[in-house]
């Protein structure tokens, strides 16, 4: 989601290139109706949600705890936040910045520099250090990065539990707890060997975790036998 006025819509459309927009407010009537009206006209495809947050907190649907999101970090370009991590990321590092880039800020940036130097690259560059030792958002217990990242923005499904199970298990070498988790484990020890540069590697995982995320909101009960689904603008 991005935050925008109303009357700087327009403005914010580069935030989100290239993809549907659903417009939000409070009630769901002029301001979001006008937006969308005023984004369509300008050539975007954009929609507005009925019944807006009011309608939005009575379906209790997934929310971000708003004390939690980061300060925006700003440079030329666009506003996005910056996150610091070990490199050669593997499980936790690229399941991480997946939702933090679904979820939180769709323009965060992540930098990846050798564990002894996280805290200190995270001090000199204003970025939030992640799943290194002594930071706020790493391992606790038998719990995942992943996991201290769900609980920290208040982010709450079904389909997101679903998901830290596995991750949770591949990434703690727990495999035997999730019978998803071997097959993640493999392709991303598969993904580290194809890939040298580490956000070449983050952009190639973060498709890996879209397609977990809707297996566990949609198709986690699937068989392979079931009748194959077609994605909406895929068909012949």
């Amino acid at each position: 989601a991005v935050r925008c006025s109303f009357d700087k819509v327009l403005e914010c459309v580069h935030l989100v290139p290239g993809r549907r927009v659903v417009v939000v407010c409070q009630k769901g009537l002029k301001l979001s109706e006008g937006a969308a009206a005023l984004l369509r006209a300008d050539g975007v495809m954009a929609e507005h949600l009925k019944g807006g947050m009011i309608a939005w907190n009575a379906a209790n649907a997934l929310q971000v705890r708003g004390d939690a999101i980061p300060e925006l970090q700003v440079n030329p370009a666009q506003a996005n936040t910056l996150w610091v991590t070990r490199s050669r990321p593997k499980i936790d590092r690229i399941a991480c910045p997946w939702l933090i880039r679904r979820f939180i800020d769709p323009a965060a940036k992540f930098l990846f520099v050798s564990g002894s130097q996280v805290v200190n690259v995270a001090g000199r560059f204003g970025a939030i250090p992640f799943d290194v030792d002594g930071v706020a958002l790493g391992h606790v217990d038998d719990q995942c990065t992943f996991d201290a990242m769900l609980k920290h923005f208040g982010l709450h499904s079904e389909p997101l539990s679903r998901l830290a199970g596995v991750i949770r298990a591949a990434d703690t070498d727990r495999q035997e707890s999730d019978n998803v988790a071997p097959g993640l484990h493999a392709i991303s020890v598969g993904l580290s060997r194809m890939y040298r540069d580490d956000q070449q590697q983050l952009e190639a995982g973060l498709q890996i975790y879209d397609a977990l995320y809707l297996w566990a909101r949609d198709a986690s009960d699937e068989a392979h036998n079931s009748q194959a689904y077609i994605a909406p603008g895929n068909r012949d």
